[in-house]
Protein backbone atom coordinates (compact mmCIF):
# COMPACT_ATOMS: atom_id res chain seq x y z
CA UNK A 1 0.00 0.00 0.00
CA UNK A 2 1.35 3.28 -1.10
CA UNK A 3 2.58 5.65 1.67
CA UNK A 4 0.17 8.67 1.95
CA UNK A 5 1.66 12.32 1.60
CA UNK A 6 0.99 13.91 4.90
CA UNK A 7 0.53 17.79 4.29
CA UNK A 8 2.64 19.80 6.50
CA UNK A 9 0.95 21.27 10.07
CA UNK A 10 0.21 24.90 10.17
CA UNK A 11 1.29 26.31 14.08
CA UNK A 12 -1.01 28.88 14.37
CA UNK A 13 0.14 32.58 15.54
CA UNK A 14 -1.20 36.24 15.23
CA UNK A 15 -0.77 36.47 11.76
CA UNK A 16 -2.02 32.91 10.26
CA UNK A 17 -5.12 33.77 12.32
CA UNK A 18 -5.60 37.36 11.32
CA UNK A 19 -5.19 36.35 7.45
CA UNK A 20 -8.51 33.92 7.96
CA UNK A 21 -10.36 37.14 9.63
CA UNK A 22 -14.09 37.40 7.04
CA UNK A 23 -14.39 41.05 5.86
CA UNK A 24 -16.92 43.18 7.54
CA UNK A 25 -17.95 45.83 5.19
CA UNK A 26 -18.57 49.26 6.20
CA UNK A 27 -22.37 49.35 4.49
CA UNK A 28 -22.74 45.68 5.71
CA UNK A 29 -25.94 44.57 7.79
CA UNK A 30 -27.10 41.82 9.81
CA UNK A 31 -27.45 39.60 7.01
CA UNK A 32 -24.74 40.35 5.59
CA UNK A 33 -22.67 39.20 8.83
CA UNK A 34 -24.73 35.62 8.72
CA UNK A 35 -27.73 33.69 10.33
CA UNK A 36 -26.89 31.18 12.77
CA UNK A 37 -29.07 28.66 14.57
CA UNK A 38 -28.55 27.45 17.89
CA UNK A 39 -30.15 23.40 18.66
CA UNK A 40 -29.09 23.83 22.32
CA UNK A 41 -29.89 23.90 25.92
CA UNK A 42 -32.40 22.17 28.09
CA UNK A 43 -33.95 23.00 31.91
CA UNK A 44 -30.91 21.22 33.07
CA UNK A 45 -28.76 22.69 31.03
CA UNK A 46 -29.97 26.06 29.79
CA UNK A 47 -26.98 28.06 30.42
CA UNK A 48 -24.93 25.85 27.84
CA UNK A 49 -27.67 27.72 25.50
CA UNK A 50 -27.09 31.22 26.42
CA UNK A 51 -23.11 30.79 26.31
CA UNK A 52 -23.51 30.09 22.94
CA UNK A 53 -25.85 32.57 21.66
CA UNK A 54 -24.07 35.27 23.58
CA UNK A 55 -20.69 33.61 22.47
CA UNK A 56 -22.35 33.68 18.43
CA UNK A 57 -23.35 37.60 18.95
CA UNK A 58 -20.01 38.64 20.39
CA UNK A 59 -18.07 36.65 17.45
CA UNK A 60 -19.68 38.59 15.14
CA UNK A 61 -22.60 36.53 13.30
CA UNK A 62 -25.68 39.38 12.60
CA UNK A 63 -28.07 37.06 13.81
CA UNK A 64 -28.76 34.52 16.42
CA UNK A 65 -31.82 32.38 16.74
CA UNK A 66 -32.26 29.56 19.15
CA UNK A 67 -34.18 26.80 18.62
CA UNK A 68 -35.69 25.05 21.44
CA UNK A 69 -38.34 22.60 22.88
CA UNK A 70 -42.02 24.77 22.86
CA UNK A 71 -42.30 24.18 26.68
CA UNK A 72 -38.97 25.97 27.32
CA UNK A 73 -39.26 28.76 24.51
CA UNK A 74 -40.78 31.51 27.44
CA UNK A 75 -37.72 30.36 29.67
CA UNK A 76 -35.01 31.07 27.17
CA UNK A 77 -37.20 33.62 25.76
CA UNK A 78 -36.49 35.64 28.63
CA UNK A 79 -33.15 35.47 29.34
CA UNK A 80 -31.29 35.55 25.53
CA UNK A 81 -31.72 39.47 24.76
CA UNK A 82 -30.16 39.74 21.24
CA UNK A 83 -30.90 36.52 19.77
CA UNK A 84 -34.53 35.55 18.89
CA UNK A 85 -36.18 32.07 19.59
CA UNK A 86 -37.98 29.68 17.45
CA UNK A 87 -40.24 26.96 18.91
CA UNK A 88 -40.05 23.25 18.04
CA UNK A 89 -42.89 21.11 18.31
CA UNK A 90 -43.25 18.66 21.09
CA UNK A 91 -44.52 14.81 21.90
CA UNK A 92 -44.21 15.61 25.41
CA UNK A 93 -42.79 18.44 27.84
CA UNK A 94 -39.09 18.53 26.85
CA UNK A 95 -39.36 15.80 24.36
CA UNK A 96 -39.21 17.12 20.00
CA UNK A 97 -41.85 15.89 17.23
CA UNK A 98 -38.55 15.00 15.30
CA UNK A 99 -40.53 15.46 12.02
CA UNK A 100 -42.66 18.44 12.84
CA UNK A 101 -39.30 20.16 14.39
CA UNK A 102 -37.18 19.21 11.47
CA UNK A 103 -40.36 20.55 9.26
CA UNK A 104 -39.57 24.16 11.07
CA UNK A 105 -35.87 24.65 11.29
CA UNK A 106 -35.57 23.76 7.68
CA UNK A 107 -38.32 26.49 7.09
CA UNK A 108 -36.38 29.29 9.06
CA UNK A 109 -33.75 31.39 7.14
CA UNK A 110 -30.16 30.61 8.42
CA UNK A 111 -27.20 30.10 7.33
CA UNK A 112 -25.11 27.80 9.56
CA UNK A 113 -25.85 25.80 12.72
CA UNK A 114 -24.29 24.46 16.01
CA UNK A 115 -26.05 21.55 17.19
CA UNK A 116 -25.69 19.85 20.91
CA UNK A 117 -24.45 21.65 23.44
CA UNK A 118 -26.58 21.26 26.67
CA UNK A 119 -29.36 19.27 24.96
CA UNK A 120 -30.96 16.79 26.88
CA UNK A 121 -30.54 13.02 25.63
CA UNK A 122 -33.57 11.40 23.83
CA UNK A 123 -34.05 9.03 20.59
CA UNK A 124 -36.17 12.11 19.23
CA UNK A 125 -33.66 14.16 19.87
CA UNK A 126 -31.16 11.83 17.97
CA UNK A 127 -33.87 11.67 15.40
CA UNK A 128 -33.79 15.12 14.78
CA UNK A 129 -30.02 15.84 14.88
CA UNK A 130 -29.76 13.18 12.09
CA UNK A 131 -32.57 14.65 10.20
CA UNK A 132 -30.92 17.78 10.36
CA UNK A 133 -27.57 16.71 9.09
CA UNK A 134 -28.68 14.60 6.12
CA UNK A 135 -28.79 15.04 2.52
CA UNK A 136 -31.79 17.70 1.65
CA UNK A 137 -33.89 17.42 -1.06
CA UNK A 138 -33.76 21.05 -1.97
CA UNK A 139 -29.30 21.57 -1.59
CA UNK A 140 -26.87 20.95 0.72
CA UNK A 141 -27.73 20.84 4.24
CA UNK A 142 -26.27 24.12 5.85
CA UNK A 143 -22.96 23.85 7.47
CA UNK A 144 -22.74 22.97 11.36
CA UNK A 145 -21.19 22.95 14.09
CA UNK A 146 -21.13 19.45 16.65
CA UNK A 147 -20.68 19.08 20.01
CA UNK A 148 -21.64 17.37 23.92
CA UNK A 149 -25.32 15.61 23.00
CA UNK A 150 -24.67 15.88 19.14
CA UNK A 151 -22.13 13.97 19.52
CA UNK A 152 -23.33 11.77 21.56
CA UNK A 153 -26.15 10.82 19.69
CA UNK A 154 -23.89 10.40 16.80
CA UNK A 155 -22.16 7.55 18.74
CA UNK A 156 -24.96 5.91 19.03
CA UNK A 157 -25.56 5.32 15.23
CA UNK A 158 -23.61 2.55 13.23
CA UNK A 159 -22.64 4.21 10.30
CA UNK A 160 -23.38 7.48 11.05
CA UNK A 161 -20.44 9.21 9.22
CA UNK A 162 -22.72 8.15 5.64
CA UNK A 163 -25.31 9.58 7.35
CA UNK A 164 -23.84 13.10 7.36
CA UNK A 165 -24.37 15.07 4.24
CA UNK A 166 -23.71 18.42 5.94
CA UNK A 167 -20.30 20.00 5.96
CA UNK A 168 -19.45 19.70 9.84
CA UNK A 169 -16.98 20.77 12.56
CA UNK A 170 -16.64 18.31 15.35
CA UNK A 171 -15.49 19.41 18.26
CA UNK A 172 -14.68 17.10 21.28
CA UNK A 173 -13.43 16.77 24.22
CA UNK A 174 -10.71 13.37 24.45
CA UNK A 175 -13.82 11.31 26.10
CA UNK A 176 -16.13 12.08 23.43
CA UNK A 177 -13.40 11.75 20.66
CA UNK A 178 -12.92 8.23 22.40
CA UNK A 179 -16.50 7.32 22.71
CA UNK A 180 -16.53 8.14 18.52
CA UNK A 181 -13.61 6.43 17.70
CA UNK A 182 -14.77 3.25 20.07
CA UNK A 183 -18.31 3.01 17.85
CA UNK A 184 -15.77 2.84 15.00
CA UNK A 185 -14.30 -0.37 16.38
CA UNK A 186 -11.39 1.33 17.46
CA UNK A 187 -9.60 0.24 20.21
CA UNK A 188 -9.68 3.42 22.65
CA UNK A 189 -6.71 2.13 24.58
CA UNK A 190 -4.89 1.98 20.54
CA UNK A 191 -4.95 5.76 20.71
CA UNK A 192 -2.38 6.07 23.17
CA UNK A 193 -2.36 9.11 25.73
CA UNK A 194 -4.47 12.26 23.89
CA UNK A 195 -3.92 14.71 26.70
CA UNK A 196 -0.02 14.53 27.03
CA UNK A 197 1.28 12.95 23.76
CA UNK A 198 1.01 15.73 20.96
CA UNK A 199 2.16 14.03 17.97
CA UNK A 200 -0.20 11.12 19.00
CA UNK A 201 -3.07 13.86 19.83
CA UNK A 202 -2.25 15.06 16.04
CA UNK A 203 -2.29 11.69 14.53
CA UNK A 204 -5.68 10.56 16.08
CA UNK A 205 -7.28 13.70 14.68
CA UNK A 206 -5.76 13.38 11.06
CA UNK A 207 -6.77 9.84 10.98
CA UNK A 208 -10.50 10.79 12.34
CA UNK A 209 -11.06 13.77 9.98
CA UNK A 210 -9.95 11.39 6.87
CA UNK A 211 -12.39 8.50 8.36
CA UNK A 212 -14.98 11.23 9.12
CA UNK A 213 -15.09 13.06 5.99
CA UNK A 214 -15.15 16.38 8.19
CA UNK A 215 -13.24 18.69 10.12
CA UNK A 216 -12.40 17.66 14.09
CA UNK A 217 -11.21 19.77 16.89
CA UNK A 218 -9.41 17.68 19.49
CA UNK A 219 -10.01 19.99 22.39
CA UNK A 220 -7.11 20.50 25.28
CA UNK A 221 -4.21 22.16 25.59
CA UNK A 222 -2.69 22.80 22.21
CA UNK A 223 -5.98 21.97 20.22
CA UNK A 224 -5.46 20.41 17.06
CA UNK A 225 -7.64 21.24 14.05
CA UNK A 226 -7.40 18.80 11.30
CA UNK A 227 -9.43 18.27 8.00
CA UNK A 228 -10.74 15.74 6.00
CA UNK A 229 -7.72 16.31 3.35
CA UNK A 230 -4.97 15.44 5.83
CA UNK A 231 -4.24 19.34 6.75
CA UNK A 232 -4.20 20.28 10.42
CA UNK A 233 -3.71 22.99 12.55
CA UNK A 234 -2.48 23.45 16.15
CA UNK A 235 -2.93 26.11 19.07
CA UNK A 236 0.07 26.80 20.81
CA UNK A 237 -2.16 27.83 23.85
CA UNK A 238 -1.99 25.78 27.11
CA UNK A 239 -4.36 27.52 29.69
CA UNK A 240 -5.27 25.77 32.76
CA UNK A 241 -7.95 28.56 33.62
CA UNK A 242 -10.14 27.58 30.55
CA UNK A 243 -10.97 24.07 32.24
CA UNK A 244 -14.12 24.79 33.63
CA UNK A 245 -17.60 24.47 32.97
CA UNK A 246 -19.04 26.21 29.46
CA UNK A 247 -15.88 26.96 27.78
CA UNK A 248 -16.77 24.52 25.00
CA UNK A 249 -19.83 25.97 25.11
CA UNK A 250 -18.59 29.66 23.63
CA UNK A 251 -16.00 28.30 21.40
CA UNK A 252 -19.19 26.42 19.66
CA UNK A 253 -21.01 29.57 19.36
CA UNK A 254 -17.69 31.25 18.57
CA UNK A 255 -17.18 28.60 15.29
CA UNK A 256 -20.58 28.91 14.59
CA UNK A 257 -20.33 32.48 14.08
CA UNK A 258 -17.45 31.96 11.43
CA UNK A 259 -19.08 29.12 9.40
CA UNK A 260 -22.21 31.89 9.30
CA UNK A 261 -20.08 34.61 8.73
CA UNK A 262 -18.84 32.14 5.17
CA UNK A 263 -15.96 30.71 6.01
CA UNK A 264 -14.97 27.14 5.41
CA UNK A 265 -15.12 25.14 8.04
CA UNK A 266 -11.60 24.42 8.53
CA UNK A 267 -10.61 28.03 8.14
CA UNK A 268 -13.69 28.59 10.71
CA UNK A 269 -12.00 25.82 13.26
CA UNK A 270 -8.66 27.30 12.70
CA UNK A 271 -9.97 30.90 13.54
CA UNK A 272 -12.83 30.11 16.01
CA UNK A 273 -9.95 28.51 18.39
CA UNK A 274 -7.17 30.89 18.25
CA UNK A 275 -10.38 33.57 19.29
CA UNK A 276 -11.37 31.40 21.62
CA UNK A 277 -7.66 30.93 23.04
CA UNK A 278 -6.95 34.95 23.28
CA UNK A 279 -9.96 35.56 25.03
CA UNK A 280 -8.93 33.05 27.33
CA UNK A 281 -5.33 34.50 27.67
CA UNK A 282 -6.51 37.61 28.48
CA UNK A 283 -8.88 36.18 31.49
CA UNK A 284 -5.79 34.85 32.63
CA UNK A 285 -3.34 37.63 32.60
CA UNK A 286 -6.59 39.32 35.24
CA UNK A 287 -7.42 36.59 37.33
CA UNK A 288 -4.90 33.81 37.29
CA UNK A 289 -4.96 30.81 36.19
CA UNK A 290 -8.00 29.54 38.50
CA UNK A 291 -11.59 31.33 38.73
CA UNK A 292 -12.45 32.13 35.15
CA UNK A 293 -16.32 31.53 34.47
CA UNK A 294 -17.03 30.72 30.78
CA UNK A 295 -18.86 34.05 30.61
CA UNK A 296 -15.91 35.65 31.25
CA UNK A 297 -14.90 34.99 27.71
CA UNK A 298 -17.39 36.51 25.48
CA UNK A 299 -16.76 39.99 26.37
CA UNK A 300 -12.90 39.40 25.37
CA UNK A 301 -13.87 37.93 21.65
CA UNK A 302 -14.61 41.02 19.89
CA UNK A 303 -11.02 42.29 21.87
CA UNK A 304 -9.34 39.46 20.09
CA UNK A 305 -10.58 40.01 16.65
CA UNK A 306 -10.01 43.90 16.71
CA UNK A 307 -6.15 43.13 17.74
CA UNK A 308 -5.86 40.58 14.74
CA UNK A 309 -7.83 42.61 12.47
CA UNK A 310 -5.18 45.05 13.07
CA UNK A 311 -2.60 43.64 11.92
CA UNK A 312 -1.07 43.57 8.01
CA UNK A 313 -2.95 40.80 6.10
CA UNK A 314 -5.57 40.39 8.12
CA UNK A 315 -7.85 39.04 6.20
CA UNK A 316 -5.65 38.39 3.24
CA UNK A 317 -6.80 34.42 3.62
CA UNK A 318 -10.40 34.41 4.27
CA UNK A 319 -11.29 33.31 0.79
CA UNK A 320 -8.76 30.60 0.32
CA UNK A 321 -10.53 27.78 2.10
CA UNK A 322 -13.33 25.61 -0.30
CA UNK A 323 -16.74 26.32 0.63
CA UNK A 324 -16.43 30.08 1.73
CA UNK A 325 -19.56 31.86 0.39
CA UNK A 326 -19.41 34.87 -1.44
CA UNK A 327 -20.55 38.57 0.92
CA UNK A 328 -24.26 38.88 0.71
CA UNK A 329 -25.52 41.94 -0.99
Amino acid sequence: MPNRVVPETIYLDDSTAAALLPPRPARGHKGTFGKLLVLAGSVDYAGAALLVCTAAGRAGAGLVTLATPESLQPLFAAKVVEATTLSLPEDAVEEVDPEEALARILDHDHDALVVGPGLKPSLSMTELIRGLLGPDEDGDPMPAVLDAEALRSLATVDGWPAEVAARCVLTPHVGEFMRLRAADGVDPEKLGDLVFDDAGRLAAARDAAREWGQVVVLKGARTVIADRDGRTAVSPFENAALASAGTGDVLAGTIGALLAQGLGTFAAAQLGVYLHAMAGEAVRDRLGDAGLMASDLAPELPLARKRLAALPGAGSAAGSDAGVKSIRR
